[in-house]
């Protein structure tokens, strides 16, 4: 796989009948994708009732700022205790930050966390728990075999805070009509 091939920066939309409710209906954020592994975050499953100011709270990180009262997202299944701050590339940690193309930018430590709360935060920011992993080929097998449809990023959608609209959102980027779509095949 050539380096044009990658899937940094590109959102994956679940298909129907994806056979894991982890991802029915997810709409996953590539951050890595390379021949070893690919490693992304989804950015419309909120935990009810956890909101961000909420969580930094808890995690006794002070704010300079009233922070908005957006729900914390579940990221994916692994490591759903590590946190993972998705935001506009107005903000960088330095080494620690991944530009993931059109904007946007990732940052998985507590500077991060802290930025959200300071005066010069990034102008748009997600906190999300866990993360979705796949290994060597696994995420490019999955394509193949119509579990995702792939689709470009925008900030809009990325940061929209309609978590229930997004995905059907995403389809409709790509011109699709998620009323339209099944899990079941046709038959000839």
């Amino acid at each position: 796989m050539d380096d044009a091939s990658f899937l940094r920066g590109q959102l994956l939309i679940a298909m129907p009948g994806i056979g894991d409710p982890r991802f029915e209906r997810a709409l996953v954020l590539i951050c890595a994708h390379d021949e070893t592994h690919a490693m992304g975050i989804a950015v419309n499953r909120p935990v009810e009732g956890l909101t961000v100011p909420d969580l930094l709270k808890r995690l006794d990180v002070k704010s300079q700022i009233e922070i908005p009262p957006d729900l914390v997202l579940i990221g994916g299944p692994v490591q759903r205790e590590r946190g993972f701050v998705v935001h506009t590339d107005d903000y960088s940690a330095g080494d620690h930050s991944i530009e993931l193309g059109g904007g946007v930018a990732l940052t998985p430590t507590r500077e991060a966390l802290e930025a959200m709360g300071a005066e010069d935060h990034p102008r748009r920011a997600l906190l999300a728990l866990g993360y979705a992993g796949w290994g060597a080929g696994q995420l490019e097998y999955e394509i193949r075999e119509n579990v995702w449809l792939t689709c470009p990023a925008d900030e809009a959608l990325i940061f929209d805070p309609d978590y229930d609209r997004k995905w059907t959102k995403a389809l409709a980027k790509l011109g699709v009509d998620a009323s339209l779509l099944t899990a079941e095949a046709g038959r000839a």
